[in-house]
Parts: C-alpha cells; structure tokens; sequence
C-alpha cells in the first residue's frame, strides 16, 4: 500500500520562501491564504545568534483529528494518506480548523484579488477551482500526483508527479515519496536521520517528518 510522506531538513532551509511562491502558482490560492508557510524565529544572543525557518504545511496526518471532528464527511482521508476536502460537502463550520493541532486549514470566507477594480479575468480563470465559504488546505499537490501516476509516473521521482513545494526547493530540504516504501529516499532519510513529526505526543501520527528541529518552536 502507497502512503506519501515528505521529510523536510531543517538544516538545508535558507527561508527563501520558494516554497510558499511555489505552492501559491501550482494551487492558485487567493489572496492572504497561503498552503504552505513558514515559520521564521532566532535563536541565541549576539554573537552566537541565528535565524531559523520551520517550513510548515498540511501534516497529512494517520489519525487526523480534522476527519474525525467533520460533520459532514467532507474532511476525508485517502488510501495514500493524503486528506482532502470535498468542496461539494463542506459546510464551512470549521470544526476542523479548531480541530488541527499545526494550523494547516484556511477558511476561505471570500475570494480576494489583487486590485481595488476587482478580480481580473485572469484571477477569475486561475481561481475556479477555489470556493467561497469552504476550508481549504495543503493537498500535496494531489493533482500533480494523480495525474504523474496516470502517465506511469513515479511521485518524489518524476518531476512532473511530485509536489510543486519539493521541486523549487533551492537547498533541497524537501523529499517527498512512498513512506511504505521501505527503499524509497524519503523512508531511507527518515532512519538515517532520525527525523521526527512535529508534536508527536499529540497521537496524530503526521505524515511530514522534520529532521534537525531542535526545539526553537
């Protein structure tokens, strides 16, 4: 059985953001709603002090809480891990919001854009496929993945199936594929650095694994 997962290295983040923009042009989220961002801290005193960046997205967790708490199904957790929300059932009720632990879920109370003359014609085309009045969230790219395997593709290998955020990644932090997958890089990393989920105390069992936290959060 397939379950996607990402590990992310902490060590190789710059806090370029690539991620975020990245995330933003594949998914087209409106404006002020972001899928994928960071958390940007320091540490230390001068001389000694230093930046650090917690890149941070939908967890995708095992037990995820925002599935168990939504009232109408609409919050739903696929054979690969991947959780998703089916707009066509969303109530917009946001149990889930309060639900999620890691703050990954966005109301989307109304679609902004970018100029006081109102939504361009293509913001109107680049926005269809967002909703008013639903939760929305990181989906790891799903329709990349559905579609790369469709074509005999591999995700975490093949570009072309692999979630925008992983491929834009400048220091390479980011390695996304099959968690079940005893051989895959992402399963092989995870071991070798002895990556960790965040908050695993919380019993969700989050599919994305962070190497070289060190406790800033």
């Amino acid at each position: 059985m397939t379950h996607y997962g990402m590990l992310i290295k902490l060590e190789r983040c710059v806090g370029c953001y690539g991620c975020t923009a990245a995330c933003k042009a594949e998914n087209k989220t409106t404006k002020g709603i972001f899928w994928a961002a960071a958390i940007e801290g320091e540490t230390g005193k001068y001389p000694n002090a230093r930046r650090y960046y917690i890149p941070t997205l939908c967890m995708q967790c095992e037990n995820a809480p925002c599935v168990d708490v939504c009232p109408t199904g609409a919050s739903h957790k696929r054979a690969d891990g991947i959780v998703l929300v089916d707009y066509d059932k969303c109530i917009g009720c946001k149990y889930c919001i309060q639900a999620c632990p890691y703050g990954a879920r966005h109301f989307m109370e109304s679609i902004q854009g970018y100029y006081p003359s109102g939504l361009t014609t293509w913001e109107k085309r680049a926005y269809a496929n967002h909703r008013q009045g639903v939760v929305e969230k990181c989906t790891f790219c799903v329709q990349r993945i559905d579609a790369g395997v469709k074509a005999g593709l591999k995700p975490g290998v093949d570009r072309e199936a692999t979630p925008a955020c992983v491929n834009t990644c400048l220091g390479r932090a980011r390695i996304f594929g099959d968690l079940d997958d005893p051989n895959s890089q992402v399963s092989q990393e995870i071991i070798k650095l002895h990556a960790m989920p965040l908050m695993p105390s919380l019993g969700t069992k989050p599919s994305v694994y962070y190497a070289g936290f060190k406790g800033e959060m």
